[in-house]
């Protein structure tokens, strides 16, 4: 599997992190993080070019991101009617309306590269619950950048040594996450704590 993916970055270049990136945003389980890591080695020997490679994997996820946007906008109208029949559908609707306005451009942020493998599902989510373009747009494009500069210049640091960079990085970001997850949990839990105490 690495063979192959040394090769489709070797022969197409930025073109394949821009489609890989690009699928990966839809939920198609592609190597995206192992190619954005090889053409980071890659431009650190001299073959291929950091920046257009770099913007081409941003570009990819973006656009990835706006598409699976545009379909949980699609797929809310079609579905509007049949989840506002019922009052008990409607008020669920109401309430993840009020969540992703609230609190939705954090998820889409950290969805981009802490939790990645949330990333195609809060785009579908954030689309269908409403939550307006501007704010998807800025946040996701934020937590992108990471992602691509994250794996592509640990790629370029890395060198030859592909694998074991891949390993440092997933083990550094399951070490976010599991902080993140922490924090967030107490956080909740805290809150809730304060609510019941309160005279």
């Amino acid at each position: 599997m690495t063979d192959w993916m040394l090769a489709q970055v070797a022969d197409w270049g930025p073109l394949a992190l821009a489609i890989v990136t690009f699928l990966s945003c839809l939920a198609i389980p592609v190597p995206s993080s192992m190619m954005m890591l090889t053409a980071g080695a890659f431009a650190a020997s001299g073959d291929l070019a950091l920046a257009p490679a770099a913007a081409a994997a941003l570009a990819g996820a973006v656009l990835g991101d706006q598409a699976g946007y545009q379909l949980g906008r699609l797929g809310f109208r079609q579905a509007e009617g049949w989840l506002l029949r019922s009052r008990t559908r409607a008020a669920v609707l109401e309430r993840a309306r009020h969540s992703v306005q609230k609190g939705g451009g954090v998820a889409v942020f950290l969805s981009r590269w802490l939790f990645s493998v949330l990333g195609p599902y809060v785009n579908l989510l954030a689309g269908g619950a409403g939550m307006t373009w501007l704010t998807f747009t800025v946040m996701g494009v934020l937590g992108e950048m990471i992602w691509v500069v994250a794996y592509i210049g640990l790629g370029y640091l890395a060198g030859g040594q592909i694998a074991q960079a891949s390993e440092i990085l997933g083990n550094a970001l399951g070490l976010l996450a599991s902080l993140a997850l922490t924090l967030g949990l107490g956080w909740m839990l805290w809150r809730r704590t304060h609510r019941h105490s309160a005279p």
